[in-house]
């Protein structure tokens, strides 16, 4: 690579690149299509050879305009604002737009990461439909090292919808908190000098239970997802990366190599370490949209999918602390759902990732980005009313 070409094309050299800034903007901006280089993963092998569909020009999206909070905004004008590295819309189970800022293109991979946890929801599913997993059953009769921790009374089905108590705050600023020790743990950042090494189970197994019980409000923990891919490993007895390619990328059809970030003993970080393209995120949207059916093969029970995007709890919804920005939701299975007159439902991630799926109007949109802050509730409802007026674009 030639430094100089580099440092022009970013307007930064990759050695200023570190494993203490990726996330952080402008370096994020190169480092969410590179994980790989900063983080070790784990390879999720697509079917070798499928080609890509040719890309479909956004021009005719892009310059489409919709009135929000009480302005008329262009799709190109709101996809700058909200960082945008890519977007493919599906309809009718076809690409019909795909954009792409510098330097990205069809086959660039993008962490996930939250939006990883909805991809382990579609696969606890199909451990349910191969009778390997009990949504009702004890997370410790799966992970018995959790035994003692916060999930020791927990069932799955608390970790699948995010009502387990537990002692812990997801403040994605705070350096010296119990997320950043989570963070260092997974590997997202460097361990401190003189910290003993940490293995996510490690962490996991150390977790204090809060002060309710288990099964009470929505409480957002990334943690219960880390435990529900260890349950997925221990059902399955195959290493995450390695069931996610049998059971979804080479069935589905996923034209590219997918990769999850690893800690030191190799667990996969479920929670938040998925890498993909962004077609390929469609794809799993689409996969949603026809309720666990590619072609005539079933890969996940139709009851499971009803259950994601019917079920849950409004109660524990409301008492949750979510609802402030989306009143009407709920979540299930690690999917949220709108609650909107579409039926739509989303998977989401940190920095402004997102896969919408509207069954009403045959639409799935998946969404990277690279916004500087992890988190935004005006960035996020900007973001969903244009999924909804793209959704309802003729």
């Amino acid at each position: 690579m030639n430094p100089s070409r580099f440092e022009n094309d970013y307007g930064f050299r990759r050695d200023s690149v570190r494993h203490d800034n990726w996330r952080e903007a402008p370096w994020n901006v190169w480092a969410f299509r590179h994980v790989h280089e900063i983080i070790p993963t784990a390879r999720i092998a697509a079917t070798p050879g499928l080609a890509e569909e040719p890309e479909v020009s956004a021009d005719a999206l892009t310059e489409r305009q919709f009135v929000v909070n009480g302005e008329r905004r262009t799709v190109a004008q709101i996809l700058q604002q909200t960082s945008t590295d890519a977007i493919a819309v599906m309809r009718g189970g076809r690409f019909v737009a795909d954009f792409h800022a510098p330097h990205f293109t069809l086959q660039s991979r993008h962490i996930l990461f939250s939006a990883s946890k909805s991809v382990a929801g579609l696969l606890a599913g199909v451990l349910v439909g191969d009778g390997l997993l009990d949504p009702d059953a004890p997370v410790a009769h799966y992970v018995p090292e959790l035994a003692r921790s916060a999930f020791g009374d927990a069932r799955v089905r608390h970790v699948l919808d995010m009502r387990t108590s537990l002692a812990f705050n997801e403040d994605y600023l705070d350096p010296n908190g119990i997320y950043a020790r989570y963070r260092r743990a997974g590997l997202l950042d460097p361990r401190r000098d003189g910290e003993q090494p940490e293995t996510v189970i490690d962490l996991l197994a150390s977790l204090p239970k809060g002060d309710g019980e288990h099964g009470g409000p929505f409480h957002y923990c990334s943690p219960n997802s880390d435990v529900l891919g260890l349950v997925i490993e221990r059902a399955s007895g195959q290493r995450y990366a390695d069931f996610a390619s049998t059971r979804l990328w080479r069935p589905l059809g996923l034209r590219h190599d997918g990769c999850v970030t690893v800690d030191i003993a190799g667990t996969a970080r479920s929670g938040g370490g998925l890498c993909m393209t962004v077609r390929d995120l469609a794809r799993i949207g689409e996969l949603v949209r026809l309720g666990g059916k590619v072609g005539e093969r079933r890969l996940i029970p139709a009851d499971w999918m009803t259950d994601t995007l019917t079920g849950g709890s409004v109660e524990a919804w409301r008492q949750g602390t979510f609802s402030t920005w989306l009143p009407n939701g709920k979540y299930r299975n690690k999917w949220y759902q709108v609650g909107n007159a579409s039926g739509a439902c989303f998977a989401i991630g940190i920095h402004g990732q997102w896969l919408y799926v509207d069954p009403l109007h045959e639409t799935v949109i998946a969404k990277f980005s690279s916004q500087p802050q992890p988190t935004n509730d005006e960035t996020k409802l900007l973001n969903l009313a244009l999924f909804e007026a793209i959704a309802a674009m003729a």
